[in-house]
């Protein structure tokens, strides 16, 4: 039986990346914190005391025009990324010099489980459009940067890059969203929904006060039957298998339940073309980076319909990922997204 299990929802880029890079030879600075403040939401609260984890890899160029921004996934953390840039892969650190950002919520950075003002379901709700605007701040205020070579990401990554190519649309050269979306499909918000019901509804919760991570069970089940095909799973695990697998989600340390609600609604909360009235038309018109969107068309956690959309509005060139891998798609065909993004960029 195979023994390398899948972290709920904890969408695994990284995994694409590290696949054609074996051999990275660029080691990322420690991890490092930004203090932001008081930071202001859209909805008009403030995270008090804001601080952002982050790690940076390779050496920024005389003139500030190699930086790079590699969003983090649903669930990751930067240093999760540690090895995963060198020579031949998809990001090159000896070319560029990449930034990852631990994003709002993710347990490294300001969260729920880990601000002592505002602990809990007292921490206030963000919106993915906060979290941008939180990297933002940590780019231009702290590292001193204020034009970028390109934003990419995977899953929730991918939904940060959709983001930043309309919050900040000057602010890069290119952009290549990997399984995200510009705005969930109505499918991605029932799932999910579904994630955060089975959590809050777990009487262990306790209205967030709770001793030990409530729904870790269910959630590990939803994990694995979304994050891949149903053809995939049923080829990968026989039904003798399940027992053990089970057992395996009900011991998985998963994120922490408050964390996990938060940034679920953040996911929930995206749509580009909310400050444009939902006219996903004058969204893709402020975009002015050159833009490489990548899909799973078998995905069954971010559909590709509505990045395929925001592509065709963009004229932007596109990668539809067949494999029935879902999901995990650009993992399953990481040597050719690693090619094309590494081509891309280069371009």
């Amino acid at each position: 039986m195979k023994k390398s299990y899948l972290p709920v929802v904890i969408l695994i880029f990284f995994s694409a990346l590290s696949m054609a890079q074996t051999h990275a030879s660029a080691k990322a600075s420690p991890q490092q914190f930004a203090e932001l403040g008081d930071f202001k939401l859209q909805s008009g609260e403030v995270i008090r005391d804001c601080r952002l984890g982050y790690r940076t890899f390779g050496h920024l160029n005389g003139d500030k025009s190699n930086a790079l921004l590699v969003a983090i996934w649903f669930g990751g953390n930067s240093g999760q990324l540690a090895g995963a840039f060198g020579p031949g892969g998809m990001v090159d650190s000896s070319k560029y010099f990449v930034i990852t950002i631990d994003p709002l919520g993710n347990g490294v950075s300001s969260s729920p489980s880990n601000s002592k003002l505002q602990p809990h379901m007292k921490f206030p709700q963000f919106t993915m459009a906060d979290m941008v605007n939180s990297e933002h701040e940590l780019i231009t205020r702290v590292l001193h940067i204020h034009h970028l070579k390109g934003v990419t990401g995977g899953s929730m990554g991918g939904m940060q890059t959709f983001q930043w190519m309309v919050s900040f649309p000057d602010f890069m050269d290119k952009a290549i969203p990997v399984v995200g979306s510009p705005r969930l499909g109505s499918y991605d918000l029932v799932l999910w929904h579904l994630q955060n019901d089975v959590v809050m509804n777990d009487p262990a919760w306790k209205n967030g006060d709770y001793t030990e991570n409530p729904a870790r069970l269910a959630l590990g089940e939803i994990g694995a039957i979304t994050l891949r095909t149903p053809h995939n799973f049923n080829h990968e695990h026989t039904r003798d298998q399940v027992p053990d697998l089970i057992h395996h989600y009900e011991l998985d340390p998963t994120m922490d339940a408050n964390d996990h609600i938060r940034t679920t609604q953040a996911v929930m909360s995206l749509d580009v073309s909310a400050p444009f009235g939902g006219s996903m038309e004058r969204a893709a018109a402020t975009v002015k980076a050159k833009v490489l969107i990548v899909v799973s068309l078998e995905d069954h956690v971010v559909s590709p319909g509505p990045a395929l959309e925001f592509a065709g509005l963009l004229h932007a060139r596109t990668i539809m990922l067949g494999s029935d891998c879902g999901h995990q798609s650009s993992v399953c065909e990481g040597a050719q997204v690693n090619s094309a993004v590494a081509e891309f960029l280069a371009q």
